[in-house]
């Protein structure tokens, strides 16, 4: 379940990765579909239908190696995946949405962008509504993995992530 489904109609998170070395060189490219969790869903209805206090930040935060993300996930628990905080950022990258254009919406004229101070293993992403990474409080929207499996990224890379949203039939 990648997607949240109603009838013929769908919203989508995906996911686009590029790591450049320290130089500058790209190293590698991936992506994913980001599985929207239970407490994300109910977010969005609850925001968007019932005209609950709405929360304007998301930030982009990254899972280390092999991440299971789950339904039931929440920031408080989530057994199959755990957060990379291996970067020189303060915080989780603040998600930055450009215009919104038949029923698409993405960060890609503001990246989330990560620079990486160690060797680590990066398995993939997700989106959330509190800011300081490694803390467990507030509203998980939903994560994935990469395609391609982990990803080896060195100090001295720099991880660009562009997100797109999308509302379909």
């Amino acid at each position: 379940m990648d997607n949240l489904k109603l009838g013929n109609q769908k919203l989508k998170t995906h996911y686009a990765f590029e790591c450049y070395d320290r130089w500058g060189n790209l190293k590698w490219r991936d992506g994913f579909d980001n599985l929207v969790v239970i407490v994300g869903l109910n977010d969005a209805l609850d925001k968007h239908f019932k005209a609950s206090a709405y929360t304007s930040a998301w930030y982009v935060g990254l899972a280390s190696g092999t991440p299971t993300f789950a339904l039931a996930d929440n920031m408080i628990t989530h057994p199959g995946w755990a957060e990379s905080h291996d970067y020189s950022e303060a915080s989780r990258q603040t998600l930055t949405l450009g215009a919104i254009l038949s029923g698409s919406v993405d960060n890609s004229a503001s990246k989330a962008v990560f620079s990486i101070t160690g060797t680590i293993t990066v398995g993939g992403a997700f989106l959330t509504t509190y800011q300081t990474k490694n803390v467990t409080s507030g509203t998980l929207y939903g994560g994935g993995a990469f395609a391609g499996g982990n990803r080896q990224v060195f100090a001295g890379d720099t991880l660009n992530v562009t997100l797109t949203l999308t509302a379909s039939n």
